[in-house]
């Protein structure tokens, strides 16, 4: 793991949005193309408001989720809706957006149309950004989640699958281990004390979920802030 300290949020947005923006301008100029996967939660904010001011060709991008709440997309709780409110703004707007969600009443109902839509994508991600828990969980690897293991297989061959666990408020849908640990720049932006030992004790196996991630991505970037 590469670990980049900074001053504040503010800055840590900055400096991951620059980041970022040269993986997806170098994927462009080398594939005409670039395909990021984003994550939800508050901390991201900040980070996809920079992100969204970046000079780039956004016709050329493609967003996905690297995990989502089975709720509809104007739902408050929906990373979709996250996306849209702080990135796909202005000239970014421009990006073609794939959601996880489908209009099925649970997430192993709408897999296989989910699976389908990722399957269409051009693979490998070029930038996936992750987030973490408290608990260790990244994407929707929760702790006691029901397709758990089969999440966290680093030989399964599921693009997405579905995930409930008792932290994790609604069903969720989720990219697996495998694909995210793939992608061509694989970052973690957390915040705070807290979140900081937790990863430190994952990367001395504490058995959270985040351990499987640093286990199998040793390049990942970890941007951390107070």
């Amino acid at each position: 793991m590469h670990w980049n300290s900074c001053e504040d949020d503010s800055h840590l947005a900055s400096t991951l949005a620059d980041a970022v923006a040269h993986d997806l301008q170098t994927a462009i100029a080398q594939r005409q193309h670039a395909l990021i996967a984003l994550s939800g939660g508050r901390t991201p904010e900040r980070f996809l408001k920079q992100l969204g001011q970046r000079e780039l060709d956004w016709s050329r991008v493609t967003v996905t989720l690297v995990d989502e709440r089975w709720v509809p997309a104007d739902h408050p709780r929906a990373n979709a809706g996250l996306v849209r409110r702080n990135l796909l703004l202005g000239k970014a707007a421009q990006a073609c957006f794939v959601p996880l969600y489908a209009d099925f009443p649970t997430p192993e109902d709408g897999l296989a149309t989910v699976s389908r839509t990722l399957a269409s994508l051009d693979w490998p991600l070029d930038v996936a950004v992750l987030g973490m828990g408290e608990d260790g969980h990244t994407a929707s690897f929760f702790p006691g989640g029901d397709h758990l293991d089969a999440a966290l297989d680093p030989r399964g061959g599921e693009l997405v699958l579905p995930m409930r666990a008792p932290e994790a408020g609604e069903p969720r849908i989720t990219l697996t281990l495998p694909v995210l640990v793939q992608a061509r720049a694989l970052y973690l932006q957390i915040e705070g004390d807290t979140k900081r030992r937790v990863l430190i004790d994952a990367v001395h196996g504490s058995g959270v979920p985040i351990g499987s991630v640093l286990d199998a991505a040793p390049g990942l970037q970890a941007y951390w802030c107070p």
